[in-house]
């Protein structure tokens, strides 16, 4: 702003010396002189240039309020003022799974996960809540977590609080994800039974519909033989038709690029590549989060399926899609950049992917 005020003053002189120039020297040469209406019309120039800009002019000459005063009510401020208090003060245990969740909230999945963690250990590991909020905190950071570390917390939680809608969730997606489909199907039923919302219901059906389809096969039939004797000898015996699956569905694999006009764009922001089913609408047929880091290679497989029984095989037509998710989570928002491809499973290869477009 400096510089064009500058700028303005520099032509309000040059305004100034083309009309009283003349008058001067004219006065200089008449019988009377003109320096009096010379001086009249340099204070009109500048004084009626500066009046009329303030007066039309859309900028704002008062000082911006301080960014701390416009946003000390924001979510953002008070979970940051809670965080404090905490540091200062140990804190109840609700305290913390407060934390936890609004970290949660703002998307701040390692900070919850450190607030769930700490709730957990206030409590001796005897909060189910605790452990569920740090093993979903862990996965939404990451999704391999829940053949980890997420994994474990969400079966202890199940100890301690067996009617858990979250915990009975994320332990049937565990159970699907290591092929124990008996257990998956179990905890999606008591989930059921706990009379969810109408939407939810509906998901929850299609899961066990999907899973019953599995268990009527051959291979479901002998996971099903293992699983019956003993819950916990089942586990290893279930594995097997479950990497024969994964391996008779193919895989997806993309090198993946970034368009030097969108090199600003990728900075710290999760990297999402989607495999969809271009013929039919929905959510994708398997997902992975990466760090935005190009180029990079990855591979999908039917591990990464979203949803039990849907996801795709050899010969399939599918939609890739690989966008950066400037807002941090998987659902697409404007300003997120992103590329897409047309891939045949089992028969493209190595395909590249270039992200070369901004979502409007």
């Amino acid at each position: 702003m400096l510089t064009f005020v500058l700028l303005c003053a520099a032509l309000a002189l040059v305004a100034v010396a083309a009309v009283t120039v003349p008058l001067v020297r004219a006065g200089a040469s008449a019988t009377s002189p003109a320096t009096w209406t010379a001086l009249a019309a340099a204070g009109v120039i500048v004084v009626g240039s500066a009046v009329l800009y303030v007066t039309w002019s859309n900028w704002s000459w008062r000082p911006a309020a301080p960014a701390a005063a416009v946003s000390a009510d924001s979510p953002q401020s008070m979970v940051a003022a809670l965080a404090r208090r905490l540091e200062r003060e140990p804190g109840k245990l609700e305290d913390w799974l407060m934390l936890g969740r609004s970290y949660a909230v703002l998307q701040e999945y390692a900070l919850a996960a450190h607030a769930y963690e700490h709730a957990a250990t206030m409590s001796g590991d005897k909060s189910a809540e605790a452990l569920t909020g740090e093993a979903e905190a862990l996965a939404m950071g990451d999704q391999s977590e829940l053949d980890g570390r997420a994994a474990q917390l969400i079966e202890r939680a199940l100890v301690l609080d067996p009617n858990s809608g979250k915990a009975l969730f994320y332990g049937a997606v565990i159970a699907t994800r290591r092929g124990d489909l008996p257990l998956a199907r179990q905890r999606f039923a008591a989930l059921l039974a706990l009379n969810p919302p109408e939407q939810v219901r509906t998901f929850i059906e299609q899961q066990i519909s999907a899973i019953d389809q599995r268990l009527k096969g051959p291979a479901g039939a002998a996971v099903a033989a293992a699983a019956a004797p003993a819950q916990a000898p089942a586990a290893a015996p279930a594995a097997a038709p479950a990497a024969v699956a994964g391996d008779a569905g193919g895989s997806v694999r993309v090198r993946i690029t970034l368009a030097p006009a969108l090199a600003q764009s990728a900075g710290s922001f999760p990297l999402f590549v989607f495999v969809r089913d271009p013929a039919r609408p929905g959510p994708p047929l398997a997902a992975r989060r990466l760090t935005s880091e190009f180029p990079q290679t990855v591979e999908l497989t039917s591990k990464d399926a979203m949803i039990a029984g849907r996801s795709f095989a050899s010969g399939d037509r599918v939609a890739v899609v690989a966008r950066i998710a400037r807002s941090g989570t998987p659902v697409g928002a404007s300003g997120d950049p992103f590329g897409e491809i047309s891939y045949q499973v089992g028969k493209d290869g190595l395909a590249t992917l270039t992200i070369d477009r901004v979502t409007p």
